[in-house]
């Protein structure tokens, strides 16, 4: 008996816990017997209507300016698959309104091959469009469609962008219609399309651009439009914070060839030219240590209706011949010239017909001359 009692006690001690702990604790207090509140009390914050900060303020002016102007293009086209035949494929992308007649800017490469283009607008009423004209050159279309009271948006500057400038991005990446992102000019630089091409002055920027952002407008901090959205660079095909859109100052430059002739006129100063560096220019005792030697000028050219002048002096650069004597482009408009690149930039902000200024040196004498651009022959 003596030796049951400690196992005994600890029994008792053990039941006693366990109802003290256990079961007494989930029965103790039935749901039935707990006080319910007639309220729930929770801490709400004051209404902050009309406090946003003046940054808040300026995203939101801006979004709201142009939201109605942004448009969703959807293009419909037909690619042949060997097991099934002919395939419809739909693409997206982003455009914007520029004029209150329904032309519409956006990326050539949004609505290349399409046999079908509609535009879907903020309000969500859509709209067949037509391909007015396209550059290919530059990655541009123009499309337009017939509607009512439409918003175009304010075309921008993009000369003189600065990095750090606040920008904003509006499109429809992943199909998400009326997207606004922001961040800054991260970069002014040429980059090469996947297709090859070359966009000059590229302005890139750290704004979450996506797929279906293509086409779309990037403002500045005042709502215009500075550039054109068009490509990022990224491995996994969303954003990684590097995306480059068009400047809108080379749009501007062909709009009007684009709607009205379907094509661009591209200018042509007519000159066979060779970039100048110091040496070269020591060598030949050359009044300026950069710019470009115009070796010959096209007869009948632009160069030569305006009186420039081409070389008459045969020499050598190692194995290649070249003709010296030339007028020396040093500007054109009052920019400095001093390579091809300058030059191609120059000319992607014209058009044919336009009239520029070339400063050059003939000898050692500065010169200013007056020249109407031709058109080149080979449309691209």
């Amino acid at each position: 008996m003596r030796l049951l009692r400690p196992f005994l006690i600890a029994v008792i001690l053990s039941a006693v816990f366990f109802y003290v702990t256990t079961y007494h604790s989930r029965h103790l207090w039935p749901a039935s017997l707990i006080s319910q509140p007639e309220k729930v009390e929770i801490t709400e914050a004051a209404s902050t209507s009309g406090t946003e900060d003046a940054e808040e303020q300026n995203n939101i002016s801006v979004y709201r300016k142009n939201i109605e102007s942004v448009v969703n293009i959807t293009s419909r086209a037909v690619a042949y698959d060997f097991f099934y035949g002919l395939v419809p494929q739909e693409g997206q992308g982003s455009g914007f309104i520029i004029d209150k007649t329904g032309h519409i800017l956006t990326n050539n490469h949004v609505i290349e091959g399409a046999r079908q283009v509609e535009v879907t607008l903020s309000n969500r009423k859509k709209y067949p469009a037509t391909v007015v004209g396209i550059d290919r050159s530059h990655d541009l279309a123009i499309l337009q469609i017939k509607a009512a009271g439409l918003t175009p948006m304010v075309l921008g500057d993009s000369r003189d962008l600065q990095v750090g400038q606040k920008v904003y991005a509006i499109g429809n990446p992943f199909a998400l219609s009326g997207t606004l992102t922001s961040g800054i000019v991260s970069s002014i630089r040429s980059v090469q399309e996947p297709d090859g091409l070359t966009i000059d002055d590229a302005i890139q920027t750290d704004a979450a651009i996506n797929p279906g952002n293509s086409g779309g407008p990037l403002l500045n901090y005042h709502g215009e439009v500075i550039g054109i959205n068009t490509m990022i660079a990224s491995n996994v095909g969303q954003s990684a914070g590097i995306g480059f859109a068009i400047p809108i100052n080379t749009a501007k430059a062909v709009l009007n060839d684009l709607v009205t002739l379907g094509r661009v006129r591209r200018p042509a100063l007519g000159v066979r030219t060779i970039s100048i560096s110091p040496d070269l220019a020591g060598q030949m005792g050359l009044p300026a240590d950069n710019g470009l030697l115009i070796l010959q000028v096209v007869p009948g050219g632009a160069a030569e209706r305006a009186g420039l002048h081409g070389g008459n002096e045969h020499a050598y650069i190692g194995n290649t011949p070249i003709a010296l004597g030339g007028d020396l482009i040093v500007a054109i408009d009052g920019q400095e010239v001093q390579d091809e690149r300058d030059l191609a930039q120059s000319m992607n902000n014209h058009r044919a017909g336009d009239t520029v200024k070339i400063t050059v040196y003939r000898g050692k004498k500065k010169m200013d001359f007056s020249v109407t651009l031709g058109e080149a022959r080979q449309q691209v």
